[in-house]
Protein backbone atom coordinates (compact mmCIF):
# COMPACT_ATOMS: atom_id res chain seq x y z
CA UNK A 1 0.00 0.00 0.00
CA UNK A 2 1.67 3.10 -1.27
CA UNK A 3 1.32 6.40 1.46
CA UNK A 4 0.58 9.47 0.19
CA UNK A 5 2.89 12.65 1.24
CA UNK A 6 1.54 15.63 0.58
CA UNK A 7 4.70 18.11 0.09
CA UNK A 8 4.35 21.89 0.96
CA UNK A 9 5.65 24.61 -1.16
CA UNK A 10 8.79 25.44 1.12
CA UNK A 11 9.43 21.44 1.64
CA UNK A 12 11.24 19.00 -0.44
CA UNK A 13 11.46 15.16 0.35
CA UNK A 14 14.40 13.15 -0.95
CA UNK A 15 12.94 9.99 -1.90
CA UNK A 16 15.43 6.57 -1.82
CA UNK A 17 14.43 3.65 -3.77
CA UNK A 18 16.51 0.32 -2.59
CA UNK A 19 18.59 3.01 -1.01
CA UNK A 20 19.41 4.49 -4.45
CA UNK A 21 18.47 8.58 -4.55
CA UNK A 22 15.99 8.95 -6.93
CA UNK A 23 15.96 12.90 -6.51
CA UNK A 24 14.46 15.82 -4.43
CA UNK A 25 10.36 15.35 -4.79
CA UNK A 26 7.77 18.15 -4.42
CA UNK A 27 5.98 20.55 -3.91
CA UNK A 28 2.93 18.23 -4.14
CA UNK A 29 1.71 14.62 -3.59
CA UNK A 30 4.67 12.78 -3.68
CA UNK A 31 3.96 8.66 -3.19
CA UNK A 32 6.21 6.70 -1.17
CA UNK A 33 5.68 2.64 -0.84
CA UNK A 34 6.92 0.88 2.21
CA UNK A 35 10.02 -0.72 2.11
CA UNK A 36 10.88 -0.12 -1.32
CA UNK A 37 10.64 3.78 -0.45
CA UNK A 38 12.55 5.98 1.78
CA UNK A 39 11.97 9.60 2.15
CA UNK A 40 13.85 12.33 4.17
CA UNK A 41 11.98 15.82 4.53
CA UNK A 42 14.01 18.81 3.87
CA UNK A 43 12.65 22.42 5.17
CA UNK A 44 13.86 25.02 3.29
CA UNK A 45 12.95 28.06 5.31
CA UNK A 46 15.14 30.61 7.26
CA UNK A 47 16.62 29.11 9.89
CA UNK A 48 18.01 30.77 13.26
CA UNK A 49 21.27 29.10 15.11
CA UNK A 50 21.76 30.42 18.38
CA UNK A 51 25.63 30.12 18.69
CA UNK A 52 26.36 29.20 22.33
CA UNK A 53 28.79 32.01 23.50
CA UNK A 54 32.14 31.70 23.09
CA UNK A 55 35.70 33.38 24.44
CA UNK A 56 38.09 34.14 22.01
CA UNK A 57 41.32 35.88 21.88
CA UNK A 58 42.16 39.14 20.21
CA UNK A 59 44.77 39.84 17.72
CA UNK A 60 46.18 41.75 20.74
CA UNK A 61 45.38 38.82 22.93
CA UNK A 62 42.36 40.18 25.01
CA UNK A 63 39.96 37.52 25.59
CA UNK A 64 36.66 38.86 24.66
CA UNK A 65 33.52 36.41 25.33
CA UNK A 66 30.84 36.79 22.06
CA UNK A 67 27.47 35.00 20.96
CA UNK A 68 25.62 35.63 18.30
CA UNK A 69 23.29 34.25 15.55
CA UNK A 70 22.99 32.58 12.44
CA UNK A 71 20.41 32.83 9.40
CA UNK A 72 20.53 30.31 6.98
CA UNK A 73 18.50 27.94 4.83
CA UNK A 74 18.29 25.58 2.64
CA UNK A 75 19.28 26.31 -0.77
CA UNK A 76 15.78 24.85 -2.74
CA UNK A 77 17.91 24.25 -5.85
CA UNK A 78 20.57 22.59 -4.13
CA UNK A 79 18.66 20.42 -1.52
CA UNK A 80 19.88 17.25 -2.21
CA UNK A 81 23.57 18.30 -0.90
CA UNK A 82 21.74 18.47 2.52
CA UNK A 83 21.07 15.54 2.51
CA UNK A 84 23.45 13.48 0.74
CA UNK A 85 26.79 15.61 1.63
CA UNK A 86 26.15 15.85 5.26
CA UNK A 87 24.37 14.03 8.37
CA UNK A 88 23.32 16.67 10.09
CA UNK A 89 23.70 19.79 8.94
CA UNK A 90 22.34 21.94 11.97
CA UNK A 91 25.20 20.48 13.97
CA UNK A 92 27.96 21.36 11.12
CA UNK A 93 27.03 24.53 10.84
CA UNK A 94 27.36 25.34 14.54
CA UNK A 95 30.76 23.94 14.62
CA UNK A 96 32.09 25.39 11.61
CA UNK A 97 30.38 28.80 12.49
CA UNK A 98 32.05 28.45 16.22
CA UNK A 99 35.88 27.73 14.48
CA UNK A 100 34.97 31.17 12.04
CA UNK A 101 34.53 33.07 14.68
CA UNK A 102 37.98 32.58 16.40
CA UNK A 103 39.56 32.83 13.51
CA UNK A 104 38.11 36.12 12.33
CA UNK A 105 38.20 37.28 16.00
CA UNK A 106 42.36 36.84 16.19
CA UNK A 107 43.14 38.95 12.95
CA UNK A 108 41.29 41.81 15.22
CA UNK A 109 42.21 43.99 18.00
CA UNK A 110 40.07 44.43 20.58
CA UNK A 111 39.51 48.19 19.96
CA UNK A 112 37.72 47.08 16.41
CA UNK A 113 36.17 44.04 17.79
CA UNK A 114 34.37 46.21 20.17
CA UNK A 115 33.95 48.92 17.53
CA UNK A 116 33.25 47.34 13.89
CA UNK A 117 30.49 44.86 15.09
CA UNK A 118 28.84 45.09 11.56
CA UNK A 119 31.92 44.12 9.69
CA UNK A 120 32.83 41.68 11.56
CA UNK A 121 28.94 40.34 10.68
CA UNK A 122 29.62 40.73 7.46
CA UNK A 123 32.85 38.70 6.96
CA UNK A 124 31.46 35.97 9.00
CA UNK A 125 29.17 35.33 7.21
CA UNK A 126 31.15 35.53 3.81
CA UNK A 127 33.45 32.97 5.52
CA UNK A 128 30.43 30.81 6.38
CA UNK A 129 28.35 30.96 3.11
CA UNK A 130 31.82 29.62 1.73
CA UNK A 131 31.83 26.60 3.29
CA UNK A 132 28.01 25.65 3.81
CA UNK A 133 27.81 26.20 0.28
CA UNK A 134 29.01 22.06 -0.30
CA UNK A 135 26.21 21.36 1.84
CA UNK A 136 23.27 22.90 -0.06
CA UNK A 137 23.30 25.43 2.86
CA UNK A 138 22.77 29.15 2.81
CA UNK A 139 23.97 31.46 5.00
CA UNK A 140 22.04 35.00 4.94
CA UNK A 141 22.93 36.85 7.50
CA UNK A 142 25.15 37.09 11.04
CA UNK A 143 24.63 38.56 13.84
CA UNK A 144 26.60 39.34 17.17
CA UNK A 145 23.97 39.80 19.99
CA UNK A 146 26.47 40.84 22.50
CA UNK A 147 30.37 41.33 23.19
CA UNK A 148 31.40 40.98 26.69
CA UNK A 149 35.49 41.79 27.16
CA UNK A 150 37.26 41.08 30.67
CA UNK A 151 36.34 42.88 33.48
CA UNK A 152 39.94 44.97 34.28
CA UNK A 153 38.86 46.36 30.52
CA UNK A 154 35.69 46.76 30.73
CA UNK A 155 36.91 49.09 33.82
CA UNK A 156 39.35 51.03 31.49
CA UNK A 157 36.23 51.79 29.37
CA UNK A 158 34.32 53.24 31.73
CA UNK A 159 36.75 55.39 32.78
CA UNK A 160 37.86 56.45 29.44
CA UNK A 161 34.03 56.78 28.91
CA UNK A 162 34.04 59.38 32.53
CA UNK A 163 37.10 61.18 31.07
CA UNK A 164 35.86 61.33 27.45
CA UNK A 165 32.44 63.18 29.16
CA UNK A 166 34.12 65.49 31.23
CA UNK A 167 36.64 66.53 28.02
CA UNK A 168 33.74 67.65 26.20
CA UNK A 169 31.91 69.40 29.47
CA UNK A 170 35.34 71.60 29.20
CA UNK A 171 35.05 71.77 25.76
CA UNK A 172 31.38 73.00 25.54
CA UNK A 173 31.86 75.29 28.70
CA UNK A 174 34.52 76.79 26.58
CA UNK A 175 32.77 77.19 23.04
CA UNK A 176 29.98 79.01 25.55
CA UNK A 177 32.28 80.74 26.99
CA UNK A 178 33.67 81.61 23.56
CA UNK A 179 30.66 83.03 21.94
CA UNK A 180 29.56 84.78 24.84
CA UNK A 181 33.00 86.98 24.84
CA UNK A 182 32.08 87.54 20.74
CA UNK A 183 28.28 88.35 21.60
CA UNK A 184 29.66 90.90 23.78
CA UNK A 185 32.28 92.42 21.73
CA UNK A 186 30.28 92.27 19.19
CA UNK A 187 27.75 94.71 20.98
CA UNK A 188 30.29 97.19 22.22
CA UNK A 189 31.81 97.24 18.54
CA UNK A 190 28.02 97.88 17.07
CA UNK A 191 27.42 100.49 19.84
CA UNK A 192 30.97 102.29 19.35
CA UNK A 193 29.78 102.46 15.38
CA UNK A 194 26.49 103.69 16.50
CA UNK A 195 27.91 106.63 18.99
CA UNK A 196 30.86 107.06 15.64
CA UNK A 197 27.99 107.12 13.44
CA UNK A 198 26.04 109.96 15.65
CA UNK A 199 28.38 112.06 16.50
CA UNK A 200 29.11 112.52 12.88
CA UNK A 201 26.13 112.99 11.65
CA UNK A 202 25.91 115.82 14.65
CA UNK A 203 29.12 116.96 13.11
CA UNK A 204 27.52 117.63 9.74
CA UNK A 205 23.97 118.99 11.35
CA UNK A 206 26.09 121.93 13.15
CA UNK A 207 28.65 122.58 10.20
CA UNK A 208 25.02 122.84 8.09
CA UNK A 209 23.72 125.06 10.24
CA UNK A 210 27.05 127.36 10.37
CA UNK A 211 26.32 127.24 6.51
CA UNK A 212 22.89 127.88 6.64
CA UNK A 213 23.81 131.11 9.28
CA UNK A 214 26.42 132.40 7.20
CA UNK A 215 24.22 132.51 3.97
CA UNK A 216 21.69 134.03 5.84
CA UNK A 217 23.93 136.98 6.80
CA UNK A 218 25.52 137.22 3.43
CA UNK A 219 22.20 137.49 2.27
CA UNK A 220 20.91 140.14 4.77
CA UNK A 221 24.70 142.30 4.16
CA UNK A 222 23.35 142.55 0.51
CA UNK A 223 20.72 144.54 1.20
CA UNK A 224 22.74 147.14 3.17
CA UNK A 225 23.32 150.30 1.26
CA UNK A 226 25.11 153.86 2.34
CA UNK A 227 22.03 155.81 3.78
CA UNK A 228 21.67 152.13 6.07
CA UNK A 229 24.83 152.74 7.33
CA UNK A 230 24.63 156.86 7.73
CA UNK A 231 21.13 155.99 9.88
CA UNK A 232 23.41 153.71 11.95
CA UNK A 233 26.05 155.73 12.53
CA UNK A 234 23.67 159.02 13.27
CA UNK A 235 22.57 156.41 15.89
CA UNK A 236 26.12 156.19 17.11
CA UNK A 237 26.49 160.75 16.83
CA UNK A 238 22.90 159.82 19.55
CA UNK A 239 24.65 158.13 22.26
CA UNK A 240 27.96 159.87 21.88
CA UNK A 241 25.84 163.10 22.46
CA UNK A 242 24.32 161.75 25.66
CA UNK A 243 27.88 160.99 27.09
CA UNK A 244 29.47 163.64 29.21
CA UNK A 245 32.97 164.05 26.78
CA UNK A 246 33.46 166.81 24.77
CA UNK A 247 35.51 165.74 22.33
CA UNK A 248 34.69 163.66 19.78
CA UNK A 249 36.77 161.71 16.69
CA UNK A 250 34.37 161.13 13.62
CA UNK A 251 36.21 158.89 10.57
CA UNK A 252 36.84 160.76 7.70
CA UNK A 253 34.28 158.30 5.55
CA UNK A 254 31.57 160.06 7.81
CA UNK A 255 31.49 163.35 6.39
CA UNK A 256 31.18 161.26 3.36
CA UNK A 257 28.26 159.18 3.99
CA UNK A 258 26.68 162.67 5.78
CA UNK A 259 27.30 164.15 1.96
CA UNK A 260 23.80 161.28 1.17
CA UNK A 261 22.07 163.01 3.24
CA UNK A 262 22.76 166.49 0.98
CA UNK A 263 19.50 167.81 -0.78
CA UNK A 264 21.92 167.40 -4.13
CA UNK A 265 24.79 169.63 -5.77
CA UNK A 266 22.36 172.77 -6.58
CA UNK A 267 22.04 173.22 -3.08
CA UNK A 268 25.51 173.17 -2.49
CA UNK A 269 26.09 175.80 -5.15
CA UNK A 270 23.60 178.73 -4.47
CA UNK A 271 25.39 178.37 -0.45
CA UNK A 272 28.64 178.38 -1.69
CA UNK A 273 27.45 181.84 -4.02
CA UNK A 274 25.58 183.01 -1.28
Amino acid sequence: MALINFVRPYERLARFRFGQFEGMKGPGVVMAIPIIHQIVEVDTRTEVLDIPRQTSITKDNAPIDIDFLVYMRVDVNQAEKSVLEVENYHLAVVGLATTTLRAVIGDIPLDDVLSQRERINEVIRLRLDQETERWGIKVTNVEIRELIPPKDIQEAMNRQMSAERVRRAVVLEADGTRQANITVAEGEKQAAILRAEGERQAAILRAEGFNQALKQIFEAAKGIDDRTMTLQYLDALKALGASPSSKFVFPLEFTRLLSGFNPGGAGDGSAKSG
